[in-house]
């Protein structure tokens, strides 16, 4: 992909989404990534589209590491290779463990131009900019619930007895919602996601028949030469209504005692998943409690750098700190069984991870929330929504939370 060729960006209000639809109906594999400009602690997600027609798995992705660029996606149920677990619960969409690609074409696209990296890319860029087609908009859907209120609270109260014994300190408790649609456009369903809710690690998924379309706030994990970046988020509050309010919700997030627990407790975990691969004494905590606006809710993230150890392989950087501590809570193997006891559904790639591989080694990878995990064969979709649960969690303020985050994908899937 050495050969590039530079095109100025077409004069059409939705030149993206087309361009994703030339991709789709060309590709067996393609991720799209975007920061949408904002603001974050060492950046966010390149802007950039690759694609390919093959892809492996993680074992097979770990004998490319530091020698391809790769795209690559894990799975939440990965765990049960990470540790002894399983997960008797029902899948919704049945989603590859792990799923990475090589990439055959890559574009990169900034404010005013698009470059594709591709033996015939001068042919490629002129039938993407002469070939455009009508957009059209997604048809509303229905989206059903898979534990109601009562369910949850009662969820709640057992999750809390666990901590009173001393099983956990926090546990990462979250609620399912699907929908059906044999005529839901996951391209369209990306860019009026994109739109209501852009996010630093904004990405679209293709594999095959099945698709992520994600609004991610989170970074998972970074690698840039020999230093590892994690940023964990625990705690949430909504934006205000004008400035003033704004800035007094920010400050309630900052200073309240429960969410800068939770944070604490994460970061304590990322801090010793970090340690197994990282040379001795080299982890810190770079920013504790920052706080930080998106278009709907003010989160508290937190930096763990540390020294990655040599030759440290992918695989190996994945079993010492997979999954994210955020979405299984402290401490991470007693959580994760107990998720699996109190949740109704497998979580596939919700809570799992997408990230873009350089060549060199270093890496990006986000946490899969904020996220809509699509079928397109079965016209089938879900997603999910959770929060912190710790001792003195309230019931109903946790709960509002989760609709909280689930409100911009309702919007989009529900046309409000």
């Amino acid at each position: 992909m050495s050969e590039k060729f530079v095109f100025s960006i077409p004069e059409h209000p939705d030149w993206k989404s087309h361009l994703l639809h030339w991709f789709d109906n060309r590709y067996s594999y393609f991720s799209f990534f975007q920061d949408n400009g904002i603001t974050y602690p060492y950046g966010g997600f390149p802007n950039v589209i690759l694609a390919a027609g093959q892809a492996m798995d993680l074992a097979e992705a770990d004998r490319h590491y530091g020698k391809n660029e790769m795209v690559g996606i894990v799975s939440y149920d990965y765990k049960n290779k990470v540790e002894k677990l399983t997960n008797n619960n029902p899948s919704l969409i049945d989603c590859p463990e792990s799923l990475f690609f090589i990439p055959e074409i890559r574009i990169e696209f900034s404010e005013n131009s698009f470059t594709v990296f591709h033996p015939e890319g001068k042919s490629i860029g002129e039938e993407i900019r002469e070939s455009f087609q009508l957009i059209l908009s997604n048809p509303t859907v229905k989206v059903n619930p898979l534990t109601t209120q009562l369910d949850y609270f009662s969820a709640i109260k057992a999750i809390q007895n666990h901590i009173e014994e001393g099983d956990m300190y926090e546990l990462n408790y979250c609620m399912g919602f699907t929908f059906e649609s044999q005529y839901w456009d996951p391209i369209i369903g990306f860019r009026d996601l994109k739109e209501k809710s852009p996010m630093p690690f904004s990405s679209l998924f293709k594999a095959k028949e099945k698709y992520l379309i994600g609004a991610s706030p989170e970074r998972f994990l970074k690698k840039e030469g020999n230093k590892l970046i994690a940023q964990p988020i625990k705690g949430t509050i909504k934006r205000g209504k004008d400035a003033a309010e704004d800035e007094i919700l920010k400050n309630q997030l900052l200073y309240s005692e429960k969410e800068r627990a939770e944070n604490l407790m994460i970061v304590d975990l990322m801090r010793n998943d970090l340690s197994k691969i990282s040379e001795t004494g080299s982890v810190e905590v770079e920013e504790l409690f920052g706080v930080y606006p998106f278009a709907k809710v003010h989160q508290m993230i937190s930096t763990v750098t540390s020294t990655i150890k040599n030759d440290v392989g992918l695989k190996e950087i994945f079993h010492a700190t997979f999954p994210m501590g955020s979405m299984t809570g402290a401490p991470k193997i007693k959580c994760m069984e107990l998720i699996d006891r109190y949740e109704n559904f497998q979580r596939g790639w919700f809570s799992g991870t997408l990230g873009h591989i350089q060549a060199n080694g270093d890496f990006d990878f986000n946490v899969v929330i904020r996220s809509i995990i699509f079928d397109k064969n079965a016209g089938k979709g879900y997603f999910a929504v959770g929060s912190a649960i710790t001792y003195d969690a309230d019931a109903d303020y946790e709960y509002e939370e989760c609709l909280l985050k689930a409100s911009a994908i309702m919007e989009v899937l529900e046309g409000k």
